[in-house]
């Protein structure tokens, strides 16, 4: 990279960008009435960012820096404004882009290179996010491929191994070869130094780097990984959110070329365009599995179909992506004890990763409860995808058709926050054909546990319900999701015996398709007791001190029975919600051990870390539920 221009307008002046300016005195310098009190005497702290040591007065020279140099000049010390800084940079990255006529000259310049080398160009659409290639900056700062001047797009080597691999997963279904005797095989059309007549030894297509097709930002957008949930040794490690925010391309359209050498005729042609239209429709990029890549080539059709999909509304306080500075050039202000923080707004936006990653909660939670911790992590990372151990996953989650109807209100206004979608799951690639049966069971079975235990997004633990009585933002909070249609699969019991049977075998299914996966002998009667649950601790584990449950009974202040009963002065400590019931967002951030659901007539509870010790919380929230004034059924453990 030689040149930013096509990434920040200021540079596209020419003048060079300070350092020291971009991010000012909160609350317009000295008058700080403005942004929480304060008598005016105080100066706010410098910018955070660091001189570069070769460059003293902070400037970068605006003719020869890179993206990425931009990055290393401004990175930040720890503290405060440490993320709020790495998210200013990208938030101004993205605003402040103009590649509107870079891609015009690219894209034509690729369909005329496709046309005389007797080639073809291809419209590949992305219907939500890809992110291919590139950097790692630093700050982990996630980056897209650029080009020499700054633009993103698709190299071509990205292209050639999509096309390759399809190839090569053809021949190995098809023909039942190993690997090593597919690289062999697709040789006479991809080329190999290996191979024994020299004209295999070359490719005979040419793919040609794709470039988005002409936009102001390139698709360029704000993007953000989140990991919550962790293993700790053979332990459910702390909650932590830990979100990081990155880049990657948005709602985008490529336009891919390719060309004939030579050599090549119209069957090689047409068997390699195939081949890349086809890798293409599986993913492309990282993160396939959950969501990331799908690549839909025009006239194509939309590839292959999931094996299971259901049809969503969310409501509640929704699923919520990057979070934005609200003025990008004045991006901190004080609260009411005069400290400086990120003046920030969370955008709502339906994410695959988010429904992936709670069933991937709720398969640890019931798998880790069945076998040991090292045999739960096994399987975990063959269904999802690990690190470690290495492995893609054989679930794929992607997310059709989705949309935010209405975001979050902030005030009462009588419409609560509504995201709709398509929820479809798939088999990916990698998953064995002997094993495909046994995960479209198992989940099947984990999508319906997920929509009948709890929620999706933020407030999960809940359901949704208003606090429009209160002085509180926002108003409100929960998660509820719904599903649409009439597939029997999801009709709803009416009573409460019938729900309980109803879970039941949806979790004997489970647990069946389990133990053809893993090969092991787990039963739901014999149930792992994890850990020693105490007042203040406990492991989110379906074991033998789980409990789920099904209750009705009155609702009080709007709040289904169950909700109102937790929320009560019964369970509450110093007039506050119970941390070791509700969960605490103060200091470090501590989860509810209590999932409700509300299922209209009845609400089911989940309530990990039961014991009978005489402070147990949860123990004496589960008699509260037990008492005769309630409907009760157990469901888990099962009788």
């Amino acid at each position: 990279m030689t040149s930013t221009k096509p990434i920040l307008k200021s540079q596209q002046s020419g003048s060079a960008i300070s350092t020291k300016k971009e991010i000012p005195p909160a609350g317009g310098g000295n008058n700080r009435g403005n942004s929480g009190g304060g008598n005016g005497g105080s100066q706010d702290p410098p910018s955070p960012w660091l001189d570069h040591p070769s460059h003293p007065d902070g400037k970068p020279n605006p003719k020869s820096a890179s993206f990425v140099e931009y990055l290393r000049w401004m990175r930040s010390p720890n503290g405060v404004q440490k993320d709020a800084t790495k998210t200013q940079i990208l938030q101004m990255a993205q605003e402040g882009a103009d590649y509107l006529e870079l891609l015009r000259s690219r894209n034509e310049r690729t369909k005329k290179i496709a046309k005389a080398r007797q080639g073809e160009h291809l419209l590949v659409m992305c219907p939500w996010r890809v992110r291919v290639g590139g950097h790692r900056g630093p700050e982990s700062i996630l980056l897209p491929s650029f080009d020499a001047l700054g633009v993103p797009y698709l190299p071509s080597s990205t292209l050639t191994g999509v096309a390759r691999a399809a190839a090569m997963r053809e021949f190995m279904q098809s023909n039942k070869m190993s690997w090593k005797d597919a690289e062999k095989a697709i040789a006479p059309y991809f080329g190999s130094i290996d191979a024994p007549e020299s004209r295999n030894r070359a490719g005979k297509v040419i793919f040609l780097d794709a470039y988005p097709t002409p936009s102001k930002s390139a698709g360029l957008e704000m993007d953000m990984a989140n990991s919550i949930w962790r293993w700790d040794g053979d332990l459910m490690g702390d909650y932590s959110p830990n979100p990081n925010t990155f880049l990657s391309l948005k709602d985008v359209t490529f336009v891919v070329g390719i060309c004939r050498m030579p050599n090549c005729d119209d069957q090689t042609f047409t068997k390699v365009k195939r081949w890349l239209v086809k890798g293409l429709q599986e993913g492309i990029g990282s993160q396939i599995n959950s969501g990331y890549g799908e690549a839909l080539v025009a006239g194509e059709g939309n590839g292959r179909k999931p094996f299971f999909e259901v049809e969503f509304d969310l409501e509640g306080q929704l699923i919520h992506g990057v979070q934005k500075f609200r003025n990008v050039k004045q991006p901190f202000s004080r609260d009411r004890q005069d400290r400086l923080k990120p003046d920030q707004k969370a955008f709502a936006e339906v994410r695959a990763i988010a429904f992936k990653s709670m069933l991937r909660y709720w398969f640890r939670a019931i798998s880790r409860g069945l076998m040991s911790a090292q045999a739960a992590k096994i399987e975990e990372a063959k269904i999802f995808g690990a690190i470690n151990p290495q492995c893609r996953g054989w679930l794929t989650v992607r997310v059709h058709n989705q949309k935010t109807v209405q975001d979050v209100p902030q005030k009462n206004n009588g419409e609560v926050g509504l995201q709709k979608g398509n929820l479809a799951l798939y088999c990916s690639t990698e998953c064995p054909v002997e094993q495909q049966e046994n995960v479209q069971n198992l989940a099947k079975r984990l999508t319906w546990l997920m929509f009948n235990l709890g929620g999706v997004g933020q407030g999960a633990r809940r359901p949704c319900y208003s606090r429009s009585n209160r002085q509180y933002a926002p108003w409100y909070r929960g998660s509820q999701l719904y599903v649409s249609g009439n597939d029997p699969f999801w009709a709803s019991p009416k009573t409460m015996p019938d729900f309980q049977k109803l879970c039941t075998d949806h979790l004997q299914v489970f647990c069946v398709a389990l133990k053809q996966i893993s090969g092991q002998n787990v039963a739901l009667t014999n149930l792992q007791a994890v850990g020693m649950p105490r007042r203040d601790s406990w492991e989110e584990v379906l074991d033998r001190n789980c409990r789920i449950v099904v209750c009705a009974g009155s609702e009080d202040y709007g709040k289904a029975h169950a909700l109102a009963i937790l929320h009560s002065p019964d369970f509450k400590r110093n007039g506050d919600y119970n941390p070791d019931l509700c969960g605490s967002v103060r200091g470090s951030v501590k989860p509810s051990p209590v999932w409700i659901a509300d299922q209209g007539d009845y609400q089911v509870v989940t309530m990990f870390g039961i014991s009978s010790q005489a402070d147990n919380p949860r123990f004496k929230y589960l008699q509260k539920l037990q008492s005769d004034e309630a409907d009760f059924l157990q469901i888990f453990p099962i009788a």
